[in-house]
């Protein structure tokens, strides 16, 4: 594969002061006087870290003050991935750690909605309300372990309800709104709920989209649901109402006050079940734990992304992404967690930008897409907001290109922590990320997260420094997946992280980490392009042909069949109004053979109007790939787990040209 070789552009480096006043600073100097370990360079804090993992989340244990039952010896039990045994002495409670926060100085909530603007819920209401919902759950039978779904929006009754199935034990998943019915199903089904909160409509770019008729059939796939907890969206008032079997309105289940009581479970108790993307066949149920949440979510929220009490933070995503459960872990450092529901760009590009302004958000994070985006369409946030309070910008989902990083410090503000990071739901974190202590280069992953023994294999199963391998883990995590629901023999569990190198996780991701401990991700090795012997991740050619002014996005595979010669075909989605002449696609493929390989050039440039992506924004390279292999539609990607499900229409109908010829 292919190299960077290019020194990067160092973009911005934290004055002294900020370093003091980090509260990575601040731990160190803690870690120094409790665990005599010498405060220095944060790749040295890393190393001890990962070397000394016992002894690290330990100090973050006795740091944070984590509040339970129990003794914290032996911190890690069985250490085998999958498997291990984190705190096997210990019970606590996600909630608990949340209310200890609890204070009158500053909001819990601030809830942006298209249809009703912006209300604040303070820490007093949300404490109410979360009191009086888990004790109606509780009268209603539910209890430790039992399941409960939502299929709501971003908006304060959504945190509510989560936090008061934690308090009690109950294990929460979520599905938003937006989601089809067929892949909501695809996934409640497997974990057979209880108890379900829907809502029957929300506001989404300045319409009204009606859920009413979903719920029903929603609720008909869900036998096992025997009550089901309305919140009322802006068609509640619709003409006749709603009828669904076991219906309580959610002012019923929130009237009853009642003081809010935690059940402190075992470490390893799931508080959550999220999902894999389930677009080429049943989503995994991937189960993680009380005690490895409030861990890593401590950890990170406050030493890697530097949140504390009186910060604001805003992360542009729906309740079906892991990044909605990752924002909520603000609340466990003391930060006001704000809820965006909405299209950011309506009613006009600007707006999110001003609402940040005008707000007072400290750290907003987003999917890269939605940063390329405001850069297409040459948004200059700086213009028209002063963005004072604004510290940091994280971008995930896929990796953030050098452009993406030079535009954001010309158009949003110069003295900006732009923090690319990359984990996924597998740990509900980040596996390279962000230090308040670090510069950002361009282009760049500032380091590796505490306690992730993160490194690129080659194939020999090696690690390499400055060579693009396998992104592997070779030591647990308290946040990896306590086990796969209804895996049996932790059978898919093995399939998807230990079959390459055993006792070690393969991620999946081409990575490289430089000799200053940063990292650079090429993009996912299953889709790999492999050209006359020499691999490339799609990022890398992403990078150079999103750069070409004329092209908005792209996706590209390469198609190896069986007794015939390979075919490599880029799809490039234009700005309005331009057009795929042979001067542009010449231009392009010159870019690719110039900026990153002559191997790499197309075999054909294709122009689509979009391009197939998951609901978290992902380009679907595997599942096209495979569609234009030969297999059948219906079996490379379901419709309801799609962003843009029309967009396959044009690669069904080349795929029928592709094999046939």
């Amino acid at each position: 594969m292919s190299e960077i070789t290019q020194t990067p552009r160092l973009l911005w480096q934290p004055s002294v002061q900020q370093i003091q006043a980090s509260r990575l600073d601040h731990y160190q100097t803690w870690l120094e006087k409790t665990f005599a370990v010498p405060k220095g360079e944060y790749e040295a804090l890393w190393r001890w870290s990962v070397d000394h993992l016992d002894d690290f989340w330990l100090s973050i244990w006795q740091y944070f003050d984590v509040q339970a039952d129990g003794t914290v010896q032996p911190v890690l039990g069985d250490r085998a991935m999958p498997g291990a045994q984190w705190f096997p002495n210990t019970s606590l409670n996600y909630a608990e750690h949340v209310f200890r926060r609890a204070t009158d100085q500053r909001p819990a909530l601030i809830s942006r909605r298209e249809e009703t603007g912006v209300e604040e819920v303070s820490w007093a209401q949300l404490t109410r309300d979360v009191g009086a919902l888990a004790a109606s759950l509780r009268r209603l039978g539910i209890g430790k372990g039992d399941r409960v779904v939502s299929y709501m929006p971003n908006r304060p009754e959504t945190v509510t309800a989560f936090l008061a199935c934690a308090s009690i034990g109950a294990v929460w998943s979520s599905c938003a709104p937006d989601m089809g019915v067929r892949v909501v199903t695809d996934r409640f089904q497997q974990i057979e709920p209880k108890l379900i909160f829907v809502i029957d409509s929300y506001s989404y770019n300045g319409k009204q989209h009606d859920r009413a008729a979903l719920v029903s059939e929603l609720l008909e796939s869900l036998p096992t649901v025997k009550q089901v907890v309305h919140v009322p969206g802006p068609m509640a008032d619709r003409e006749g109402g709603v009828s669904w079997p076991g219906r309580i309105s959610w002012a019923d289940m929130v009237a009853q006050p009642a003081p809010l009581q935690f059940e402190r479970v075992p470490f390893s108790h799931p508080l959550w079940i999220v999902y894999s993307s389930g677009t080429t066949g049943l989503p995994k149920a991937i189960v993680h734990s009380h005690g490895g949440i409030i861990l890593t979510h401590h950890k990170t929220m406050a030493l890697q992304h530097d949140l504390r009490e009186g910060d604001r933070l805003l992360f542009l995503g729906g309740t079906g992404w892991i990044v909605w459960n990752l924002q909520v872990g603000g609340l466990l450092v003391g930060a006001t967690v704000i809820l965006y529901d909405g299209n950011p760009a309506w009613p006009d590009n600007p707006s999110l930008w001003r609402f940040i302004d005008d707000y007072g958000v400290t750290l907003f994070g987003c999917g890269a897409a939605y940063l390329i985006n405001c850069m297409k369409d040459n948004l200059q946030p700086n213009t028209f907001a002063r963005l004072a309070a604004l510290r940091s910008i994280n971008a995930t989902g896929s990796p953030l290109p050098t452009d993406a990083f030079e535009w954001a410090y010309a158009n949003i503000k110069s003295d900006l922590w732009l923090a690319s990071i990359s984990g996924g739901t597998d740990i509900a974190s980040g596996f390279v990320a962000c230090a308040p202590t670090l510069p950002v280069y361009s282009g760049e992953i500032q380091c590796r997260e505490l306690g992730v023994a993160a490194y690129a294999f080659n194939e020999q199963g090696e690690p390499v420094v400055d060579e693009v391998g396998e992104l592997v883990i070779t030591q647990p995590m308290p946040s990896m997946p306590v086990y796969f629901w209804n895996d049996p023999g932790n059978t898919r569990y093995l399939d998807s992280y230990f079959d390459v190198f055993p006792g070690k996780w393969r991620h999946g991701d081409w990575i490289r980490f430089t000799p200053r401990g940063t990292s650079i991700i090429y993009g996912r090795s299953d889709s790999t392009i492999n050209r006359f012997g020499i691999r490339m991740g799609t990022a890398e050619i992403y990078r150079v042909v999103e750069a070409v002014p004329e092209v908005r996005d792209s996706l590209v595979v390469d198609l190896e069949y069986l007794g015939r010669p390979s075919f490599m075909p880029l799809f490039v989605v234009l700005h309005d109004g331009e057009t795929l002449t042979d001067e542009l696609s010449a231009r392009i493929a010159e870019q690719i053979r110039t900026k990153a390989s002559p191997r790499h050039v197309p075999n054909k440039i294709y122009q689509v109007s979009d391009i197939p992506r998951t609901l978290t924004g992902k380009k679907m390279e595997v599942p096209v790939r495979r569609l234009l292999l030969g297999s059948p539609a219906e079996k490379v990607a379901h419709p309801d787990a799609m962003a843009n499900p029309q967009s396959m229409g044009f690669f069904i109908e080349l795929a029928k040209t592709l094999n046939t010829e």
